[in-house]
């Protein structure tokens, strides 16, 4: 049967549980695709072709591998691996290596929870260049140990990997720290809104320092467990009226330190210039809490804002770059879709591709300058200043249209008309 013409014969053969280690061993050299994925399937196939068959030249086949391969993990000893064993571990760093991001994501997903998954597995899909492989274990993988988590955030980790450190369960002083110091809104709005972080309180006076020009942060903050009542008035003294009402709200606040937030409260509107009585938007009772608070407008969504400048002739470079300096990536995301014409998806992926040449020529398709280009490569895509293109003569850029538009081809995108 493993020797017939007939390719359904040998994927019965290949797919049986009972069929000898050599026979399966034979089939991982079958020219049927189908049959060498079910030699991948079988829980019987020796090692040896598992080996084989990591460096299948068909992804379905190395997929089928990946999912069985993650599935033997939680039977590994910490130590003192067998042969076969170590063969397993071997077979892992292979396709923690493969080419293809659909492989590496599906064996991410197999180890991201996993307790005795391999280190040097789970660090390298940690620093993987795609997100949908990093991510799940940089958020869940209790494998990482606080350095590597460190030493990640200091080697500059791709687009959206902080914000995954920064949901992981009990998040460390340090590494809380180190997201502070990232500049990376979306990640610390993230860090803030994680009950279960530890975030010193000279970490959290320094965020407060930052966040009257980073409103996503207002709401996570006025919501942190066991606020300093110092922090809550430095809070007070520049939040959304509705998010008074919140921080009053409070259970964790004592008579005293809720009379000390209601002054800082009454001095801020008085300095607004707003009434703070019955005429004005804001009232206390006899308590001093603030009532009547009006509910908080929806806040703009960033494409619908790049949509609206747009159409106001107003989304220029210093409009996006001021987005792209203050770490407001879906703004920026979505002006880049507006102004080039291509769809908000397509530009994730060609900024996904970490790509220097893709990357450039999205922006010359913006019509912004080279200069401008070059800060998306860098803060934006995340590539190394080493690998980002530079402008030719300073100011132009080092590619030719024709080339340029080539880039975008790639990715089904026509040339204007």
């Amino acid at each position: 049967m493993a020797q017939s013409d007939d390719p359904l014969l040998r994927r019965r053969v290949a797919e049986h549980p009972d069929s000898r280690p050599e026979l399966l061993y034979y089939l991982v050299a079958d020219a049927s695709t189908d049959v060498r994925k079910a030699v991948a399937n079988n829980v019987a196939t020796p090692r040896q072709a598992d080996l084989l068959l990591a460096r299948d030249r068909e992804v379905g086949v190395r997929g089928s591998l990946a999912v069985k391969i993650g599935a033997l993990v939680p039977d590994l000893p910490a130590s003192q691996l067998s042969q076969i064993e170590q063969m397993t571990v071997t077979c892992l760093e292979t396709l923690a290596k493969d080419q293809a991001t659909e492989i590496r994501r599906i064996l991410s997903d197999a180890l991201k929870e996993l307790p005795n998954a391999p280190h040097a597995v789970i660090n390298r899909l940690a620093r993987d260049v795609e997100l949908s492989v990093a991510g799940p274990v940089l958020k869940h993988s209790p494998i990482l140990t606080e350095d590597d988590l460190l030493d990640i955030i200091m080697n500059g980790p791709i687009a959206g990997a902080l914000s995954c450190i920064a949901g992981r369960r009990d998040v460390s002083a340090s590494v809380a720290d180190a997201i502070a110091r990232s500049d990376d809104e979306a990640a610390i709005s993230a860090l803030l809104s994680n009950q279960s972080a530890q975030i010193r309180e000279e970490t959290l006076d320094r965020i407060i320092d930052e966040a009257p020009r980073h409103e996503p942060w207002h709401g996570p903050l006025v919501r942190r467990p066991k606020l300093p009542l110092r922090a809550m008035q430095r809070l007070a003294s520049f939040v959304a009226d509705g998010l008074l009402k919140v921080l009053q709200d409070r259970t964790d606040l004592d008579p005293a330190a809720a009379r000390q937030l209601a002054e800082t409260v009454r001095v801020r509107l008085e300095k607004s210039g707003q009434p703070a009585g019955p005429r004005g938007p804001v009232d206390f009772d006899e308590e001093g809490l603030v009532v009547g608070v009006e509910a908080e407008k929806p806040a703009e969504r960033p494409s619908d804002r790049a949509a609206r400048l747009n159409k106001e002739g107003k989304l220029t470079e210093k409009v996006v770059e001021a987005g792209l300096s203050e770490g407001d990536r879906a703004f920026v995301m979505a002006s880049l879709a507006e102004l080039s014409g291509i769809p908000l998806g397509t530009v994730d992926r060609i900024v996904a591709t970490h790509a220097p040449r893709a990357v450039t020529a999205l922006v010359w398709r913006t019509g912004l300058s080279m200069r401008f280009a070059r800060q998306v490569q860098l803060r934006l895509a995340q590539i190394p200043p080493k690998s980002a293109l530079n402008g030719r003569d300073g100011a132009h850029y080092p590619m030719s249209e024709d080339e340029m538009r080539w880039q975008l081809e790639f990715f089904g995108i026509e040339a204007k008309k």
